[in-house]
Parts: C-alpha cells; structure tokens; sequence
C-alpha cells in the first residue's frame, strides 16, 4: 500500500484529491487547518491544525509522523488575492506577504521538514498555477498570487534538483480553472475532474519529466 500525504487536504481539490486516493487503496495522510465533515468521511488519516506557513506546526507534523514512509507527497495548500496596481495599500501588500508565506514558502517548508520522510524513489507533486508563468501572464494584476506561484515554480526545480539523488521525482502542475470555494465556485473543471487528472500526471511521473511544469491534462507549459 502507498502512502499519499496531501496539505489543504479539507476543501477543494486537495479534498477531491483525498477522496480519490483513499478509494482506490491508497493510505492518505490527510493534512489542513482545519477539517471538514467530507474529509472526515474519507478513510484518511487527518492532520488537522497545521498551518503551512507555520514552522512549528509543520515540524510537529513531521514528528508526530515518526517513520512514515511518504511515497507521494501533494504540495497542495494554497491562498489567492486580487491586488490591482494603483489600489495596494498596506493591507494588500500584507495580504502578498501571506500569499508568499503560504504559496510559495509552504510548499518548501513542508519539503524540507518531510524529506526525511520521504521514500527513495518517491513522487512530490506541487499543485501551482499557470497564472504564475511569465511567458503567459496577458493580463496583469493579481500581484501576489502570480508572484508567489512563480516563486514555488522556482523553489520547485531546485527540489527536483535537490532530490534527484534519492530518485525523488518533483512536478509542478497547474490544475485547470477549478470551481472551488477559492474562486467564488466559478471554474471549469470540477474538483473530482482536476484530482483525477492530477493523480493521472503523478502515477506517470519518472525522474526524466522532474522539475517539469505541466497542465493538469499532460500539456507542458512555459515558465
């Protein structure tokens, strides 16, 4: 049986990407702030009240999982803001800050604290955004969350480079527009379709596709 651990494991796609897992025979460490009676349902194993953008919540984590034996690990946590330029005042610039804190910092700081944990040979998914592509951004705006998923884009090929040694694979995916609660529920893909095409780029990740950022749906996408 493999071990799946997932951060922002209660809502959303990190719930979907729970739910899937768990039904298929995975062992699923389930990890968020707080959890959900939906996450509760799940046969996963829930971490609650960890906060990614806290140190000391994140190293009780790894203690209190001993010798777990990580074989995927899910980078899934996430915060979105909708700063405009002419319009950030300290408040949005504090509101960046968090987004750093918990979109890109997150993601490393769970890494980091876990990597012992992790299995030779494993898989770390890192659940990003296209929005953080410079090659892509036609739009503007959103200034903290673009910055802080190009940011976790970066920190995510230096994992991949980091690992390598131990066969640990690292991937960056952009999971689609999903109709979550982060996005007022708009979207075009269901959480259930995003998860299962997550988990999809995950079971067919090898080391020769590490450091790669991908569309949920296999697309390669530029940085």
């Amino acid at each position: 049986m493999r071990t799946v651990l997932i951060t922002g494991a209660n809502r959303g796609i990190g719930l979907a990407l729970a739910q899937q897992f768990t039904a298929r025979g995975d062992r699923v460490i389930a990890v968020c702030r707080q959890s959900s009676p939906a996450l509760d349902a799940t046969a996963a194993i829930v971490e609650a009240g960890v906060d990614v953008s806290d140190d000391a919540a994140v190293e009780a984590l790894a203690t209190r999982l001993a010798d777990a034996r990580i074989d995927t690990l899910v980078l899934n946590a996430g915060i979105l803001g909708q700063e405009s330029l002419g319009a950030i005042d300290a408040a949005g610039f504090e509101r960046m800050r968090r987004q750093f804190e918990v979109n890109a910092l997150g993601p490393l700081r769970v890494a980091q604290a876990l990597r012992d944990r992790m299995a030779e040979g494993g898989k770390i998914g890192i659940i990003t955004s296209r929005m953080g592509s410079v090659a892509d951004n036609g739009s503007g705006g959103y200034y903290g969350y673009r910055a802080s998923k190009a940011a976790v884009n970066a920190i995510g090929k230096s994992l991949a480079l980091d690992l390598e040694s131990r066969g640990i694979a690292v991937v960056l995916l952009h999971p689609g527009y999903v109709a979550t609660d982060m996005v007022g529920g708009n979207g075009d893909v269901s959480p259930a379709q995003a998860a299962s095409q997550l988990i999809a780029r995950l079971d067919a990740l090898t080391l020769a596709d590490s450091g790669s950022f991908q569309h949920a749906n296999g697309t390669p996408l530029p940085w």
